[in-house]
């Protein structure tokens, strides 16, 4: 008579031929992808490679009183690693060091690209909108000590003749300050050195922005501009603004957008504009719009700084350290290899080819992130992928312990193949969200280098659910109908004498 685990009937197998179809079509899909883009090599971080650092020196915008405080340090160090995150997971470092009114931030970032982030993060980000009083040449004028042309309204003597000296033709007066106080009136010169200006307070500031993003001009395709969203503050000041200089002559019906000092466009106002939104516009690049969005999206600094020296910095750790990284990686797979091959026998050749996929598609999407968000790999996250080893071994070792269980009570190796899936791939999901969970809240709160491993472990943890499902459990199911390991052949891993059973086939006759 048989027993009860006997009778039950089998769950019926799924399709596994559809499911490696998917993995194969995946797989060809990252390859093209890799070849299209170009990425040949997987970007290391700063730690392998070395980078780019600058330091900023903190100082006090003139006209303002006060003291450099650890709060405005700390925040202006927030803003930075902000904006540096917003251009991907690049394993920049965003540190304060020394202590009072000598505390500095050290920027590092890794790579040959590393001078443009630096350059990006690195501004002030003031951006004020202010009526535009005079405008004319950018060159200067010779007064012989006195003011070139009488001030017009609202202009004093000293601000007038400060505009008929600047010389805006001069690269150095082009590079911005990011000085300029709000309340009072400024001269400035436009960015492309074109023009010059003379401007009234400011009337709207960046603070009142709450959303900026680059955009293409879809009429034509081309022309990059930054779309702005004020706040309700913003929006209402933005529309007192422009309705009051409709209705003037040039060149003060214009309104400039001035970012750290310098004008960035100045366009003449038409109508109201109430609805809350503005574009800035001036033959932007996607790069350029880009840049300017990102350093707006997180709010300006709140000091003013005196950049630094631009170096490059050799590799903190270098080439025998990723060897070291490498190589412990590589003994901790072949470990689980042959730990599998010696305990599982023919089922250790599944778990061989779910690692060589998972690691397979792992470093295709490592050549991929760092084309498309700027991933780079870190010591750390050279760790994350050697933890994620043991979690992909601890996946299909779930699974073939429930199988080898299943065997145990009396059911054919087929139909325990799929009985213990559906027993086994519930505790498979929950452990790999455990640990995908721990990366999230490590890479959330995290900086530095701890990110990097949070990061590489929950893509890995990612990787191993997608590979025990479309890989190793359709391929148990392939390899099981094959009479090797139906039958329970002694390097099955299936036999009798390892299980200590008496293995039944498919077409065991059983007595009623």
């Amino acid at each position: 008579m048989s027993t009860n685990a006997q009778s039950r009937t089998p769950k019926t197998a799924g399709r596994p031929g559809r499911s490696l179809a998917i993995l194969a079509l995946v797989l060809v899909a990252l390859l093209a992808a890799v070849f299209i883009q170009g990425a040949t090599s997987v970007k290391l971080g700063l730690d392998l490679r070395g980078g780019t650092s600058v330091t900023l020196q903190p100082r006090l915008a003139s006209g303002e009183s006060g003291k450099v405080t650890a709060s405005a340090i700390d925040q202006a160090v927030s803003i930075i690693r902000q904006r540096v995150n917003s251009l991907g997971v690049a394993e920049s470092e965003v540190t304060s060091q020394g202590s009072g009114v000598n505390r500095q931030i050290v920027i590092s970032v890794p790579g040959d690209t590393g001078r443009r982030v630096v350059e990006l993060v690195g501004q002030t980000a003031e951006l004020r909108f202010r009526q535009v009083l005079v405008s004319g040449a950018p060159g200067a004028t010779k007064t012989d000590g006195k003011t070139a042309a009488t001030p017009p309204a609202g202009v004093s003597a000293a601000t007038n003749a400060q505009y008929a000296a600047l010389d805006c033709t001069l690269a150095a007066n082009r590079k911005g300050t990011g000085s300029d106080k709000a309340t009072d009136p400024i001269v400035a010169c436009d960015r492309t050195g074109i023009s010059k200006y003379i401007l009234a307070p400011a009337e709207v500031l960046g603070r009142q922005i709450s959303k900026a993003s680059a955009a293409i001009n879809q009429t034509t395709g081309s022309g990059w501009y930054v779309l702005l969203t004020f706040n309700d503050d913003g929006t209402k000041k933005f529309g007192a603004l422009t309705t009051r200089v409709t209705s003037l002559p040039a060149p003060q019906n214009e309104v400039a957008v001035v970012l750290d000092g310098l004008v960035v466009t100045a366009p003449r106002i038409n109508e109201a504009i109430t609805s809350g939104n503005a574009e800035i516009t001036g033959s932007f690049s996607q790069l350029e719009a880009t840049d300017l969005a990102n350093v707006l999206k997180y709010g300006a600094l709140p000091l003013a700084f005196d950049r630094g020296e631009v170096q490059q910095i050799s590799p903190t750790l270098g080439a025998d350290q990723l060897h070291a990284g490498l190589l412990a990686g590589l003994i901790g797979l072949l470990l689980v290899l042959i730990y599998s091959l010696l305990y599982y026998r023919g089922l250790g050749l599944v778990s061989v080819g779910s690692l060589l996929i998972a690691g397979s598609l792992s470093y295709l999407l490592f050549l991929l992130l760092g084309k498309w968000i700027g991933f780079t790999l870190t010591l750390a996250g050279i760790a994350g992928a050697i933890v994620a080893i043991g979690i992909t071994a601890d996946s299909f070792i779930v699974y073939f312990e429930r199988v080898r269980d299943e065997v145990r009570e009396g059911r054919s190796v087929r139909s325990a193949v799929e009985t213990g899936w559906h027993r086994a791939r519930r505790t498979i999901i929950v452990a790999d969200f455990v640990s995908i969970i721990a990366a999230a809240l490590l890479y959330l709160f995290a900086v530095g280098g701890v990110r990097g491993f949070a990061f590489t472990l929950g893509l890995t943890t990612l990787i191993d659910l997608f590979v025990v499902f479309i890989f190793t459990k359709p391929i148990v199911t392939v390899v099981t109908r094959m009479k090797f390991y139906s039958s329970g052949h002694p390097l099955s891993g299936l036999s009798g004498k390892s299980l200590g059973v008496v293995i039944p086939t498919a077409s065991t006759v059983k007595e009623a």
